[in-house]
């Protein structure tokens, strides 16, 4: 069993960023059999326009903050793909093998490009062949998937599936769809119909995973709700968008459902519960604030972690991409 796992890196990484993904991998690590493989997708970051320097920062930022969250780089292969030139060299064999019927089928492409479909990349056209080259060049057998990312396993399966009867080889592993732990979808502070987002002009709106005991206690305390008592169950949540924001961030940290958090805390309001919650998140994130501030402040201990997930991955692509160079009667 080899699980495989990818993440654009962004910057000044936030709660939302941690419940969505970051912590679901840390489990992945320690609670799933086989090889566990997560990469920073730093070639998926350039199909729209990074400051290189800013790109550089970011990806190093996340890298820490996998590792300050408990990626252990001995256990699992932490990389991030440029260091990892397969990637790119399988996505132009597997560019010759996928049908631009397929990639016109994609969802994404749509609602990234926007109004501006003939002023986008070609890499944002064409980026589902790199994620399939991303997942078979090390013959993963399972990729923890949302609902919006079947669709991009499902062309992977494709392409692999096509590659290996136009070949008549078995070159690539198909890979299988995994259900992640449930993750929880965290919204602003400020706003409890929007995504907690980096991009937000206000600080406010989000906890960022630097953010000291004083601040995280502030913005909890400042963030919006209603005067409404807290109910029972969580149907009594029903239109009270920040107030479940609220509890469904209790529950997620706490390891809760959010019908035992509001058992605990029904008929209360949030001048007693926001307080619980902002302990809650302090004594979560105090140790990753730290761990993450001390990582940061040595790039080169980043960078060698990198490099040696890289060399460890590039060990497990080799054998594929020389698979398919031969299979398509390449030589070199």
């Amino acid at each position: 069993m080899r699980t495989l796992s990818g993440i654009q890196p962004t910057g000044n990484l936030h709660l939302g960023n941690y419940l969505g993904a970051i912590r679901n991998w840390v489990r992945m690590q320690d609670e799933m059999p086989g090889e566990k493989l997560y990469f920073l997708a730093d070639l998926h970051a350039i199909t729209v326009y990074n400051d290189p320097a800013e790109l550089t920062a970011n990806t190093r930022e996340m890298a820490a903050a996998l590792m300050a969250a408990g990626i252990d780089p001995d256990k699992a292969i932490l990389f991030n793909q440029a260091r990892v030139p397969a990637h790119a060299e399988l996505a132009w064999l597997l560019f010759c093998t996928a049908r631009i019927g397929w990639l016109n089928r994609m969802t994404q492409f749509k609602e990234k490009s926007g109004k501006n479909r003939e002023g986008a990349s070609v890499g944002l056209f064409a980026y589902p062949v790199l994620q399939a080259a991303d997942v078979l060049i090390y013959q993963t057998t399972h990729v923890p998937v949302g609902d919006d990312q079947k669709q991009h396993l499902e062309l992977a399966r494709d392409i692999a599936t096509k590659f290996n009867l136009d070949t008549a080889t078995e070159t690539f592993t198909l890979p299988e769809p995994t259900i992640p732990a449930a993750a929880a979808r965290i919204m602003s502070l400020r706003d409890g119909s929007a995504k907690m987002s980096k991009s937000d002009p206000s600080d406010a709106s989000r906890i960022n995973l630097v953010d000291d005991a004083d601040t995280i206690m502030a913005k909890i305390r400042k963030a919006k709700t209603d005067a409404e008592p807290l109910p029972s169950e969580a149907a009594g949540l029903d239109g009270r968008a920040e107030a479940k924001n609220l509890v469904s961030i209790y529950a997620a940290m706490a390891d809760e459902s959010v019908d035992q958090v509001l058992a605990r805390f029904a008929g209360q309001g949030f001048g007693a519960f926001k307080p619980a919650l902002g302990e809650v998140l302090v004594e979560t994130l105090r140790p990753i604030a730290t761990r993450l501030t001390e990582l940061k402040a040595d790039p080169a201990a980043i960078d060698a972690a990198l490099e040696s997930g890289a060399a460890r991955a590039s060990a497990l692509a080799k054998p594929t991409l020389d698979a398919a160079y031969a299979a398509l009667g390449l030589c070199r």
